[in-house]
């Protein structure tokens, strides 16, 4: 079986001051099957399938593309309930939410930063000048699709500076979560001329068993109606919580309004059935460039690793977090804005 390989997300500049004082950061990622941290505060989730609905355009029948093979599914943890009501009142402990801002990788260039978890180097300037490996046209078809692998991972609906443990970072709510996110991005993009489609199928709730598999799916569908279908973002969030259960929340400004950093992974497999990975690469770092370039401060290192995460469904799918539990709705609702202007820029050559 293929591994889906895990490793410490890059040290992040802020924390360096934490971990000086003593403090033992742990990162947990929501996507991961890694042990939790901090069972009440953290993504558990032996999330099974529910089917969602996706208002999506027709388009004329046109053959579908081939189809690839289906990823392995991810290990389980443990059951948790995902819906939760809004402004619950409180009765578990309080933590500190702390604001941090950029981070450094392993490997930089210019005003990028990378954290290269493989043992391929990385020539960056020459991948940020070759051509992105697709071309969007210059249409409505749909060309975009955003999804959720995770589709209940929820933010914090206050911005009071404290994290309870009692909080469920999950809801089924499409106002709370990454579906709300999504939701912005895909609205922009069709504002900006890309025509662009968001699912809200729930691959996690009630069971978080085989969530990629079901994503798989859903991603395999919209490929059979979309035949113009070039990029496939699977939209997530991520969570960072030290042993003493302070929070930590990734935030950069723009315009004089906080809002949530991002990270773009894209990943590489040796196993013989990802052989485009390195297109994918090209549109990961060059999203990665624009994004600073527009909204300096936007992104945490970009995480390139020895992992699929159903980017190997075609040569423009990415994994994006976006903030994590921490973060307000509202800020991560402006990335979604601020990521859909990058990738418009980008993909049209502005």
């Amino acid at each position: 079986m293929k591994k889906q390989h895990l490793h410490a997300i890059c040290s992040v500049t802020a924390l360096f001051t934490v971990a000086a004082i003593g403090l033992g950061l742990a990162v947990y990622r929501a996507k991961s099957a890694m042990p939790l941290l901090d069972d009440a505060a953290l993504l558990a989730g032996k999330l099974s399938f529910v089917n969602g609905s996706a208002d999506v355009p027709d388009e004329p029948d046109q053959p579908a593309p081939t189809a690839r093979p289906r990823p392995h599914a991810e290990t389980p943890t443990q059951a948790e309930e995902a819906a939760r009501p809004k402004n619950t009142v409180h009765t578990g402990e309080p933590h500190p939410v702390v604001e941090i801002s950029g981070g450094d990788g392993n490997l930089s260039f210019e005003n990028i930063e990378i954290c290269n978890g493989t043992d391929y180097t990385l020539d960056v300037g020459s991948i940020l000048n070759s051509d992105l490996p697709f071309e969007i046209e210059d249409n409505r078809a749909v060309q975009v699709l955003v999804y959720h692998t995770h589709t209940c991972e929820s933010y914090l609906d206050e911005d009071d500076g404290v994290y309870y443990d009692d909080f469920y970072p999950r809801s089924t709510d499409p106002e709370q979560g990454v579906m709300a996110v999504g939701e912005r991005l895909v609205e922009t993009l069709r504002a900006n001329g890309i025509g662009a489609v968001h699912d809200t199928t729930l691959h996690d709730y009630p069971s978080y068993e085989g969530s990629y598999a079901r994503s798989w799916e859903t991603v395999c569908k919209y490929g059979e109606k979309y035949p113009r279908l070039k990029i496939t973002i699977d939209l997530h969030r991520d969570s960072m919580t030290s042993s003493d259960g302070t929070k930590y929340k990734p935030v950069f400004e723009h315009d004089g309004q906080k809002a949530a950093q991002i990270m773009i992974m894209t990943g590489r497999d040796t196993d013989g059935d990802f052989d485009f990975w390195d297109e994918n690469l090209i549109f990961a770092l060059q999203l990665q460039k624009k994004c600073e370039d527009l909204y300096p401060g936007m992104t945490r290192p970009l995480d390139f690793d020895d992992y699929t995460y159903n980017m190997n469904y075609n040569n423009g799918s990415l994994l994006i977090e976006v903030g994590t539990d921490a973060n307000t709705v509202e800020e991560t609702k402006r990335t979604g804005e601020y990521l859909a202007n990058a990738l418009s820029s980008l993909l049209l050559k502005e």
